[in-house]
């Protein structure tokens, strides 16, 4: 296993994007963009495990994603299926706890099945976290967060009122966003949790992602100062 860094991030998330735009350059269909960018997660959370990072959480499929074309929907919804059933077992020897994070609604049953039993077969596995960002929008996570404190009759007053209702209350906030692919946004990712973290943007499309990349954007995080809102005085 590597030395772990001094500062090296606890938690950090990716907004895997890229994967369309990967296919496109080599004249391949969007969905087999989509398995290489599987592929890269692969080796990404691998080389998380071996750094000595704690959650690896994933932006994997938004509230937004089911305005996509039917077919591709409906083969990311299959990819999600068989990716679990194939590689859970795997993920729990090697001591990852999958988590998912997201809305329930709307999602079919069958998919929500496989979710429930990645989370069971996984739940007592300790060496690191991978939270899968699955119909999951950052707006919806606080207003459903809101519609369960009203619901459970709580006034929310402080941050940590709000916070125990958030989809994964336990899960810390990021300490780094990667975001692939050259764009330069959050789209709807993490808005709550977000809120100090250190943000990271690479050219790379996601497909092509892997360890080198990763040591870069780590480099990159273990260099800055973190402020936590702090503002320097002109």
């Amino acid at each position: 296993m590597e030395q772990q860094s001094n500062n090296i991030p606890k938690h950090f998330a990716v907004i895997m994007d890229g994967n369309g735009r990967w296919a496109k350059k080599r004249g391949l269909p969007r969905l087999l963009g989509h398995r290489a960018g599987v592929e890269a997660l692969e080796r990404t959370l691998r080389a998380a495990a071996e750094m000595g990072v704690s959650v690896l959480s994933v932006y994997a499929f938004s509230t937004e994603n089911w305005n996509r074309p039917k077919m591709e929907v409906a083969g990311l919804m299959e990819l999600l299926q068989r990716y679990a059933k194939a590689k859970v077992p795997e993920l729990k020897k090697s001591g990852v706890k999958v988590r998912f994070c997201g809305s329930r609604k709307g999602v079919p049953e069958e998919v929500l099945n496989v979710i429930d039993w990645s989370e069971s077969e996984t739940a007592a596995c300790d060496r690191i976290t991978l939270a899968v960002c699955f119909n999951y929008g950052g707006r919806q996570e606080i207003i459903d967060a809101i519609s369960a404190a009203q619901q459970a009759g709580m006034v929310i007053r402080t941050e940590d009122d709000l916070r125990c209702f958030l989809y994964l209350p336990d899960l810390p906030d990021p300490d780094l966003v990667i975001r692939t692919s050259g764009e330069l946004r959050l789209s709807n990712f993490w808005l709550w949790q977000s809120s100090y973290s250190e943000f990271y943007f690479t050219d790379t499309l996601w497909p092509d992602f892997g360890k080198e990349e990763l040591k870069k954007a780590l480099e990159s995080y273990s260099g800055r100062e973190r402020r936590y809102g702090r503002v320097e005085q002109l």
